[in-house]
């Protein structure tokens, strides 16, 4: 099986002095190798074809013959799994699993080194009022109880 930790020096020499960075390297029985990069701006599917072709030029170089090399930009269907992929979406609307099961949707207000914050709308009833009124609120959520964590893609 092709050293996983090769395919992390590869890949990283060849996005270092860039904007990319590596939300994870599979390498699955049969030497089936994924990669998936983000960016703080964005990644090209130029920038995939490089890393793979880099990817592919040096196993060949090491006599290696027999793999698969998959390159792929972090989707919007993808959960984020990174604090950067965190940092570079605050402000935006996501939808947060927690391991107990709960789900909340706000907007991604900050992140540190243990926690989220999330802003959303909650509807209270005040004593006296049939309406119930919108209220903004704030929720801190601990990284450790959050399932995933994906953006809400609205169209």
């Amino acid at each position: 099986m092709i050293d996983k930790e090769l395919i992390t020096k590869i890949v990283e020499d060849n996005i270092a002095g860039t904007d990319m960075f590596i939300v994870y390297i599979k390498v699955k029985t049969g030497n089936f190798i994924s990669i998936v990069l983000d960016s703080d701006s964005a990644v090209s599917i130029d920038n995939c074809a490089d890393i793979n072709k880099a990817v592919c030029e040096n196993l060949n170089s090491k006599g290696e013959d027999d793999f698969e090399v998959s390159v792929y930009s972090a989707g919007l269907s993808e959960p984020l799994m990174l604090k950067r992929q965190y940092i570079k979406h605050i402000g935006k609307e996501v939808e947060v699993l927690r391991k107990s099961g709960g789900k909340q949707k706000g907007i991604l207000a900050s992140i540190d080194e243990d926690s989220i914050e999330l802003e959303y709308a909650v509807s209270q009833k005040e004593e006296g009022i049939k309406k119930k009124k919108i209220i903004q609120t704030k929720e801190r959520i601990r990284l450790e109880s959050i399932k995933s964590t994906k953006l809400v893609v609205t169209i």
